[in-house]
């Protein structure tokens, strides 16, 4: 896996874990904009690790 793939995926999971708590926090505080906050977090680090996993992909050929 190259740096810029691996970029890609930690920045991914980043995005995803605060996604996460965002998602959590809002669900527990009953904040529905905090909630769709995180769900639109969780969408862009799963994008975000697609595109380092294509990468990496491409990287191998």
């Amino acid at each position: 896996m190259d740096q810029d793939s691996m970029k890609d995926k930690l920045k991914g999971k980043g995005n995803k874990l605060k996604g996460e708590a965002k998602d959590t926090w809002g669900e527990i505080t009953g904040d529905a904009e905090k909630q769709a906050e995180g769900k639109m977090d969780k969408l862009k680090g799963e994008a975000q690790d697609s595109v380092g996993d294509a990468k990496d992909r491409l990287s191998r050929k």
